[in-house]
């Protein structure tokens, strides 16, 4: 920078006229980040698998899109504001069904405590858009159903914990809404559509994918006890 600029950017800040560019600060969007993969996007979320790795240094972040998910392991986190105050610790049970407006900006720090596991999760960034659902005369939505609890429902999401039971097969059904369907405990679930087409499926924790509106099936579980969080998506 020649002597007459540096004057001139000088004699700006000092009149305070350069104060909003200094001032200004912005911040990457949360993910990806270390620890972060990318599991699939679509017109509807970006899906994350999450881990908070111990000893590993994390930027401040904001929050850009609405946020729904669900915690698998549960770990203790620091999180930290821009304003440098760390929010309360809180012990949690898992699964633990989750949503977090946008615009949020803060620092998630796994603390590296002796012993303690690392948290991971399943979160999905909400895009915005406008979706109807999708009915069928004479056929039930795919929720609620018998065994399946309403964890969260807010104007973005409605979240259910679900397990299927061997041996009680869930009838004929039709997924209104787009979801994502996350896995806590595996299993094998068998799907069986209208037209009589099978498909038989196998689930590990975290497994998570997208069912988009309109998906019209029966369900059983076949092996093991599947168990998901579905978050159906307004």
């Amino acid at each position: 920078m020649s002597a007459c600029r540096r004057l001139l950017w000088l004699s700006l800040l000092a009149t305070g006229l350069l104060a909003p560019v200094v001032m200004a600060q912005t911040y990457p969007h949360a993910f990806p980040r270390t620890g972060v993969t990318r599991l699939f996007e679509n017109e509807r979320v970006i899906a994350w698998d999450v881990k908070w790795l111990h000893d590993v240094p994390q930027p401040y972040h904001r929050h850009q899109y609405d946020m729904a998910g669900v915690y698998t392991v549960y770990g203790p986190i620091q999180v930290t504001g821009v304003d440098g105050i760390v929010a309360p610790i809180t012990p949690f049970a898992v699964p633990r069904p989750y949503y977090q407006p946008k615009g949020i900006t803060h620092k998630e720090e796994a603390m590296g405590l002796a012993g303690a596991p690392v948290r991971e999760a399943v979160m999905l960034d909400l895009k915005e858009g406008t979706f109807a659902p999708v009915t069928r005369a004479g056929t039930p939505a795919a929720f609620p159903r018998e065994g399946a609890a309403r964890a969260i429902d807010n104007d973005r999401v409605v979240e259910w914990d679900y397990a299927w039971i061997p041996g009680r097969p869930v009838e004929t059904r039709i997924y209104e809404r787009d979801a994502v369907e996350v896995f806590f405990d595996g299993g094998t679930i068998r799907y069986r559509t209208p037209d009589g087409k099978e498909e038989t499926r196998t689930f590990s924790r975290k497994d998570a994918r997208f069912i988009p509106r309109g998906t019209i099936r029966s369900e059983a579980a076949v092996a093991g006890a599947p168990r998901a969080v579905i978050v159906e998506l307004k």
